[in-house]
């Protein structure tokens, strides 16, 4: 066993604490320092293992499978307890989130909310990350630097740091964790390392070495004051102000698009006519009068509201953002008191959490669920959730919330609507705005305004479903027709879906940031769990007010009786009795004529009629065949065209065309002509196909085409060498002498002769197979 020198220690040393003051820039995105407890275990077993590598004289692939182990054997308790068998050994679990998440883990941090706390893996990342700088650190300073100590190699210890110091930048968020006070340190620390590296060349002994020594602590003392001072001004001058800070979380859109689903409230007569004695999920911890959130709905384009999607949402519109088991914080809310909600899926099917109030916390219990943990999506401005992979029968989940507090009108009487950037509607009824105007009469203030449209629709209105026991009918829909046929009619009749759009619409007609909210609202006793069913959907509005939060309107009437149009009935007016003529016994034969109806089928009129088993055994052996030759066909037809191209024009591009030709052939026959080069290499390589293939007997092997003129011609079907002919055809073409119809055709023959001697001798299904193919030289 090899002892360490004492220069290797303080080495490794140095570069662990640079390594923790890199990493703990992760602060920001696992919002607070747990994440710690990895990635000192990732610098203890990397650095152990290089250590151990060393100690015993491992060469470095042992030592790389030794960290390994330790990575894996340590892994699973310090990044997944959870997943840890009796706490400390290894699981199946564990050990795919440590090879997983190395892969994945970077990208989840970038696209999940902060703080970062799902998937299962994502503290592999610091851990992994600690491990490798560690590794690589330790097996430089332990087997490369002792070889030559200098400050230039020493340097390049600081890679790994550094990285881990930048990787702590990109991950985190625009709010810097102690960035001064961990700059300045990393600073200091690398530059009195350097410093003291390079004294350490330098031999010396007696008066000599306690001069130089006074030096170094004069040296260092004047480095480590300048880089202070040095990054305290340059900290104060230069550092980014947090939203200009660039950070990867920032320029990552998350992978959801709500357009990719249909539009929630599009489905609001599903609930109403098909579910509504259904169990859709289970709630307790509910208290009387909430109501369970569903969708938060922002964007309107004429036929439907939906949630806006990524292009469309403002900056004020939050986004849906991987989350993990705590929710981030809505900008806007004035929350009051607390629920701890649960929730069991029943009939319910659909990607949109039931939700209640704001989230604080969100667990998702059953095993099927919690697997697809990184499919939970969050937006905390609309305090929905998203479970892209959908929610089954049997799934359940944990939600720590607070409500919404709602003031009442006298309260908002001087608060002004809150600014926020809202995807804009389009495609609004004309009708909308004078009825806006119409209901808002002298009404001044916001919410006096708004109530006012709440009042005159719930007061105007009446409420119907379409359902066979309403006492009229409903259409469904909130496009822009439905929108004006509920105003235009001579009563409104409709359900939550066409008052809540309505209502939204003619609040942004005011200027109004309004959305729609779809959720139930099921009747809630105190202390029981309640069976939320499909007939208890419904749809609400929300308006922002400044420093209060989103409050809700509930424009639909309760009304359900719509009194019926009374429409007279015309009066009868009495005529005079006139004595009929008496009425005559054959009058039916007068009037009708007896015709006789002949329902015989008549065969002669029919037209030509072929028996079915001639259609049967015409489709069973027609439609076979002509799957078999029509492509032949058509290969067929294609090719002979290209060979008319090719024979057209002038000779020494006809006689060009030859050897097209034949490599094409070549190629169609299964053979493999080069891609580049001249005919002659083209030719030396078929050649050697042929005779590899076995297939050499179907070319000469002396040659059979002389001197490319006008009077010496090859013997007519004859197969010839192939480097022969390629040779004879690059004496035509850039011979310069006229190429005579004659020689032409002489090359076309002796390239059909050689093509057809060696689809002879390739077989009867190489050459079926080629009628099939095409190929075209280029």
């Amino acid at each position: 066993m090899t002892r360490l020198p004492r220069t290797a220690v303080t080495d490794i040393l140095a570069l662990s604490l640079l390594s923790l003051l890199g990493i703990a820039g992760y602060e920001t995105a696992f919002g607070g320092l747990n994440f710690l407890v990895a990635a000192v275990a990732g610098l203890v077993v990397g650095t152990l293992a290089a250590v151990a590598g060393a100690a015993w004289r491992f060469g470095v692939v042992p030592t790389v499978l030794l960290a390994m182990a330790g990575y894996l054997l340590v892994g699973t308790p310090v990044t997944m307890p959870d997943a840890a068998l009796f706490a400390v050994l290894p699981s199946l679990e564990g050990l795919t989130g440590l090879v997983i998440g190395p892969v994945y883990g970077w990208a989840d941090i970038v696209t999940i909310g902060t703080p970062v706390e799902a998937p299962y893996y994502v503290a592999v990342v610091p851990y992994f990350a600690a491990w490798l700088v560690a590794l690589v650190g330790t097996l430089l300073a332990t087997r490369w630097l002792p070889r030559r100590r200098t400050a230039l190699r020493a340097s390049v210890l600081l890679i790994g740091p550094v990285v881990l110091y930048l990787s702590g930048v990109l991950l985190g968020t625009d709010e810097a964790y102690l960035a001064a006070v961990r700059g300045v340190a990393f600073a200091v620390v690398a530059l009195v390392w350097l410093a003291w590296r390079r004294g350490a060349t330098v031999e010396s002994s007696g008066d000599g070495a306690a001069r130089l020594r006074r030096q170094k602590v004069a040296g260092t003392s004047a480095v480590v004051a300048g880089a202070i001072a040095i990054g305290a001004v340059a900290g104060i001058a230069l550092a980014p102000v947090s939203p200009d800070r660039f950070v990867l979380r920032e320029e990552v859109v998350p992978p959801f698009d709500p357009l990719e689903f249909p539009s929630p409230l599009a489905g609001f007569r599903h609930y109403t006519k098909d579910l509504a004695e259904a169990p859709l999920f289970e709630v307790t911890g509910l208290e009387p009068g909430d109501v369970v959130r569903l969708a938060t709905m922002d964007a309107y384009t004429g036929r439907l509201w939906n949630v806006a999607g990524p292009d469309d949402v403002g900056p004020d519109g939050g986004g849906y953002a991987i989350v993990g088991a705590t929710l981030p914080e809505p900008l806007l809310a004035t929350l009051g008191s607390e629920r701890h909600v649960q929730v069991r899926v029943e009939g319910y099917g659909d990607v949109w959490l039931p939700t209640v109030g704001y989230g604080e916390t969100l667990a998702l219990q059953d095993r099927g669920t919690s697997d697809r943990a990184g499919d939970l999506r969050y937006n905390p401005a609309a305090g929905t959730a998203v479970l892209t992979s959908g929610l089954a029968e049997g799934a359940a989940y944990e939600l720590d919330t607070r409500m919404q507090v709602e003031p009442e009108t006298d309260e908002l009487l001087e608060v002004p609507v809150a600014t926020l950037a809202m995807p804009a509607v389009q495609n609004v009824p004309d009708v909308v705005a004078a009825k806006a105007d119409e209901y808002v009469g002298d009404a001044t203030t916001p919410i006096e305004q708004l109530r006012a449209i709440e009042t005159g629709l719930k007061t105007n209105g009446f409420l119907s479903h379409g359902l066979a026991s309403d006492t009229v009918p409903s259409r469904a829909g909130h496009g822009a027709d439905r929108i004006i046929e509920l105003f235009t009619r001579t009563q409104m009749v409709g359900d939550e879906e066409q008052y809540a759009s309505a209502m939204a619409l003619m609040a942004r007609h005011l200027g109004y940031p309004a959305r729609v909210v779809m959720g139930f609202a099921p009747e809630v006793r105190e202390g029981e769990a309640v069976e939320v069913l499909g007939g208890d959907v419904t749809a609400w509005v929300e308006v922002p007010f400044e420093g209060v939060g989103w409050v809700s309107f509930r424009p639909t009437p309760d009304q359900v009786d719509v009194p019926q149009e009374q429409t007279p009935k015309p009066k009868s007016e009495p005529q005079p009795q006139v004595r009929q003529p008496p009425r005559s016994e054959d009058e039916e034969e007068q009037l009708l004529t007896t015709v006789e109806i002949d329902d015989s089928d008549d065969d002669r009129d029919r037209p030509f009629a072929l028996p079915g088993w001639v259609w049967v055994t015409f489709a069973s052996v027609g439609i076979p065949l002509a799957i078999v030759l029509l492509p032949m066909l058509v290969v067929a037809l294609v090719k002979g065209d290209r060979r008319r191209r090719r024979r057209s024009g002038a000779n020494d591009r006809r006689a060009a065309g030859a050897w097209e030709e034949l490599v094409d052939r070549y190629a169609e026959l299964g053979f493999e002509p080069p891609v580049q080069g001249t005919r002659l290499q083209a030719a030396r390589a078929l050649e050697r196909q042929v005779d590899e293939q076995g297939l050499g007997s179907a070319l000469p092997s002396t040659v059979g085409v002389g001197r490319a003129d006008a009077a010496t011609r090859a013997p007519a079907a004859a197969p010839v060498r192939l480097a022969t002919l390629a040779a004879t055809i690059d004496r035509d073409v850039f011979g310069g002498a006229d190429v005579s119809d004659a020689v032409v055709d002489d090359r076309w023959t002796a390239a059909d002769a050689s093509t057809d001697a060696v689809a002879r001798a390739a077989g009867r299904l190489r050459r079926l197979v080629s009628r099939y193919r095409l190929h075209r030289r280029r």
